[in-house]
């Protein structure tokens, strides 16, 4: 098992996007269980300055939380963008799979192609499965490179209202919709500059 661990240690560190399980097992000598290995090398890192951390389906070699602020001049990264793009960003993140019309419906205003071709071109956002309604419209979802990005294992992870307000990343105002967003009671479709601040980096 001890060399199936580095064999799983040896593709982390030099890939830079995760990896999934059933990648490893494909480049790993048969009869290995990457599974298994995944374990015991997670559980080896834990508390080290870099840990072995889940990402959607993936799996991959990341700065220990805690001490993030150590690379902030080499990972600064301007990412600005529009209220438009934040706004149906937030929205795909907490209530995906989403139609387009579903996203307007939320805002209350239309959705333009270039607000959705900006963040598929960030590779943030990408099509999901088609609806099983009249026009099969065809839905969106958040990428693992989202979830890479903001250090998240997948969408469950969002934080709640409660902790964005806690954060001071939301100020208490009025709801704007009635959605169930994960962590909190209701849904506040709030489009503050705190909100902005959760989704520039």
């Amino acid at each position: 098992m001890a060399e199936q661990e580095r064999m799983i240690e040896a593709v982390l560190f030099a890939t830079s996007e995760p990896i999934t399980l059933r990648d490893l097992a494909a480049r790993m000598p048969h009869g290995c269980d990457p599974a298994e290995a995944m374990v015991y090398l997670r559980k080896r890192y834990e508390g080290r300055g870099v840990q072995v951390v889940r990402v959607g389906d993936g799996y991959a070699m990341r700065t220990a939380a805690d001490l993030g602020f150590l690379m902030q001049h080499e990972t600064v990264e301007i990412r600005k963008l529009s209220r438009a793009a934040i706004e149906t960003l937030a929205i795909i993140a907490y209530h995906q799979p989403v139609t387009r019309a579903e996203i307007e419906e939320i805002r209350g205003v239309s959705v333009s192609r270039g607000t959705v071709d900006q963040l598929l071109e960030m590779e943030w956002i990408r099509f999901g499965r088609r609806k099983m309604t009249p026009g099969r419209p065809v839905t969106f979802v958040v990428t693992q490179g989202f979830l890479d990005h903001f250090g998240l294992e997948n969408a469950r992870d969002l934080p709640g209202l409660k902790e964005l307000r806690s954060a001071g990343l939301l100020e208490s105002r009025a709801p704007l919709g009635d959605a169930p967003v994960p962590g909190d009671g209701g849904i506040d479709e709030e489009t503050n500059e705190g909100q902005s601040e959760l989704f520039e980096d």
